[in-house]
């Protein structure tokens, strides 16, 4: 084990985020801060940033996703009865798509402003925000007498939502390197997906309790989920951390380890002492032709997913394999591949047998196989098997992207806007896809839809080549470090020597 205690350097950062230094900035003083921690070390530190994240942030994407799929899915409880939520609010199937894009809508005007609020505020305190806010107005939603107020409701859901995903993702580059975000994002997005499981039981179970005081069954899906989500409000605001250096991290974390954390970082991370605010890291970020190819990729994707999340129950009900209330469970295996899929996922990444967009753009082909049957197949069980599969490989395509992504974001403003300015209009696929599904295509089972968003599968799919031309020098670079770090790591040594060029120069 290296010696802890080290000589004191000069104390960097605000007085309130101060702590001690153990190197005086220079790349040799930097490596030889990290060559003194061994892998064991490394390890106990990660293993204590592991802990404090990745189960909660992974909880976190649980609610959120239970919560904003929950409209899909009281769509089809007690369908085509009396407490029917289209019936008791008078719309219909096409009226009540405009339910999910209402609520995109929203989340796209207010996501860029409500990040950059993210680190003047810091994050537990803005992700405390958002969860208690959407929780509240989630429960209101038990109240709505007609459409109108339902509509209403969705949009300001969006609107307490947004910041949520994004100021995680932006948080996450402040405690692991490009290459190890794998590992959260595994976390994050197996945990979401196990809300397609979560969810279903909850509300087959909520379904027994149609009629109780005089509620139908989806007024108390919305009711009791939404004081659950407030419930947990509380446990973020009690468990998540802020920065390396911030002063409550001081409660878990020596400063020798805070140090080593920020150290350890490649040189575009956000850092706890960056300001709030850096217009020229908005600016660059504009001007960053990467920040568009990744932007139409996650559009064209999510203009696909969207469009099959939001129809799965309906499209596996109407397959009539299984009738009310056990319609519910027939979306639990899209969910549970999905749960595999992700894990896999973090696994091969770790390993870094091929560069994260290779991994990527075979799964977005996955994706399009699946898409392009959907369209075509009319067996029942084919289709139940590529609404499973599509949604698996959809689920698997996000975790290459993140971590990928994450290589190209610089500075704390710069990650904070790059990621909201992108993901907000990506969401702007879950305010079309919805409409695509009228209706009138029902009777031949949404095949135009699925065919329209095949080819929005095969458009993410060049884009994504064309992300992966921008980044190549840094997406090599990336895969021969976390080779380099896995050998050091097998040696019982930290690897400190030359680290990733994010400028992608080399």
């Amino acid at each position: 084990m290296a010696d802890s205690k080290q000589p004191r350097a000069e104390v960097q950062g605000s007085p309130e985020l101060a702590t001690e230094t153990f190197h005086d900035g220079s790349e040799q003083s930097k490596r030889a801060f990290l060559a003194s921690f061994s892998a064991l070390e490394d390890k106990q530190i990660m293993r204590k940033v592991d802990r404090r994240f990745l189960l909660l942030i992974g909880m976190i994407y649980l609610f959120k996703n239970i919560d904003y799929t929950n409209a899909a899915t009281v769509k089809v409880l007690q369908v085509g009865q009396p407490r029917n939520i289209l019936k008791e609010l008078h719309m219909t199937a096409d009226q009540y798509n405009w339910v999910q894009s209402i609520y995109f809508i929203s989340y796209i005007i207010f996501e860029v402003p409500c990040n950059l609020l993210l680190k003047k505020v810091s994050p537990r305190n803005w992700q405390t925000r958002i969860i208690l806010s959407w929780g509240a107005v989630l429960a209101c939603h038990a109240a709505v007498k007609n459409k109108e107020g339902y509509y209403t409701a969705r949009w300001f859901l969006g609107m307490m939502e947004v910041g949520m995903f994004p100021g995680l993702a932006a948080q996450l580059c402040s405690w692991y390197r490009s290459d190890e975000m794998g590992r959260p994002m595994m976390w994050m997005f197996g945990l979401q997906h196990m809300s397609g499981i979560v969810g279903s039981l909850l509300a087959y179970g909520i379904s027994y309790m149609n009629g109780l005081s005089g509620m139908s069954a989806w007024r108390w899906v919305y009711l009791l989920e939404g004081l659950a989500t407030m419930l947990f409000g509380a446990v973020v605001f009690l468990a998540l951390p802020d920065y390396p250096k911030s002063p409550r991290s001081r409660r878990w974390l020596t400063p020798r380890e805070q140090e080593y954390l920020e150290t350890r970082l490649s040189d575009n991370a956000p850092k706890t002492a960056d300001p709030a605010f850096r217009k020229e890291e908005v600016v660059a970020c504009l001007k960053d032709a990467r920040t568009y190819a990744f932007m139409l990729a996650q559009f064209m994707t999510n203009f696909a997913g969207y469009g099959l999340s939001w129809m799965l129950p309906t499209v596996t009900t109407d397959l009539g394999f299984a009738g009310l209330p056990r319609n519910q469970l027939l979306n639990i295996p899209p969910a549970a591949g999905s749960v595999l899929g992700v894990v896999f996922a973090g696994w091969f990444l770790k390993r870094a047998y091929m560069p994260r967009p290779a991994f990527l753009i075979l799964s977005g082909g996955g994706m399009l196989v699946f898409f392009i049957l959907l369209a075509v197949l009319k067996n029942n069980v084919g289709i139940y098997v590529s609404v499973t599969f599509g949604t698996t490989f959809y689920a698997i395509w996000f975790i290459p992207f993140w971590a990928w992504r994450s290589a190209t974001l610089k500075g704390a403003t710069g990650a904070a806007f790059g990621l909201a300015f992108q993901n907000c209009i990506g969401q702007v696929g879950g305010v079309v896809a919805p409409q695509l599904f009228q209706s009138k295509f029902a009777n031949n089972g949404y095949k135009t839809p699925f065919a329209v968003c095949a080819g929005a599968t095969a458009g993410a799919f060049l884009a994504s080549w064309w992300a992966w031309w921008l980044t190549r020098r840094v997406e090599w670079d990336v895969m021969r470090i976390r080779r380099l770090r896995a050998k050091a790591e097998r040696m019982g040594e930290v690897y400190a020597d030359d680290d990733v060029d994010v400028s992608g120069s080399r």
